[in-house]
């Protein structure tokens, strides 16, 4: 590693469902392999302490809300790294901040739908039904059922980390996943997506189309786990993470 004062911040953008928490496991891992290297897990609007409406929550707000934030943590230069629904949310972060703030952005089994298009119009069954049904009738969802949350996000995991995602799940807006995407602006940064190979909430062919949605991706990772690969390989995640601080 370069000099304590150039390393970027690492900061991680949690996907629907979820909160700063779920970040946890590979903060930690972070600590161990690279004590020097500063983090920041955020919480989208509407989760524990950070302000905001999930029956109005847009994305927009998002951005805003996880700018603010790394502002507040006296960040300048930062490697953005978001999971899941953290797809729709990243691309505005880092035009806000801009390429001369960004220093490398990661993309960990996210969704990203096409240019114009929302998350709702991305999802395939199990999840569409699911996401469908209820955002016909509510504009913000409870977590998902136990047995479900432990097969889409949490499958392989040890049963004491299927009980720790099931634990931290939280309400989630409706009206966001129906919310077009704009990425017209988003600088041209150096991008990497690390597909979970095992994933049964966005499967690797899945992510696979969603890597062409977004464009420009520089390198595409894999490992070999579920959905939620913060908890169930967090020190694998955290050497790749590390490897693109430059």
């Amino acid at each position: 590693m370069s000099d304590p004062a150039d390393i970027p911040t690492i900061v991680f953008v949690h996907g629907g469902q979820h909160t700063g928490v779920g970040w946890q496991a590979t903060v930690d891992a972070i600590a161990r392999q690279h004590p020097q290297v500063p983090t920041l897990a955020v919480d989208l609007p509407g989760r524990r302490d950070e302000p905001g409406d999930l029956a109005t929550l847009t994305i927009d707000q998002c951005v805003q809300s996880v700018v603010r934030q790394i502002d507040a943590a006296g960040a300048e230069r930062v490697v953005l790294v978001g999971h899941s629904m953290a797809g729709i949310t990243l691309p505005g972060v880092a035009t806000a901040l801009g390429a001369e703030r960004v220093a490398h952005m990661v993309y960990l089994a996210c969704c990203v739908p096409p240019q114009g298009a929302s998350v709702m119009s991305t999802l395939k069954p199990p999840m569409s039904w699911i996401a469908g049904l209820m955002s016909r009738f509510v504009k913000v969802s409870k977590p998902l059922p136990a047995a479900f949350a432990r097969r889409m996000f949490a499958n392989g995991m040890t049963a004491e980390q299927q009980r720790r995602v099931v634990r931290e799940l939280v309400a989630e807006s409706a009206v966001v996943t129906r919310e077009p995407v704009d990425r017209s602006a988003m600088p041209d940064l150096p991008t990497t997506w690390i597909v979970t190979l095992r994933d049964k909430a966005l499967k690797p062919s899945l992510q696979r189309e969603f890597i062409a949605n977004l464009g420009n991706v520089r390198e595409v990772l894999e490992i070999d786990t579920c959905h939620n690969a913060m908890l169930s390989e967090p020190e694998v995640l955290a050497a790749m993470v590390l490897a693109r601080l430059g």
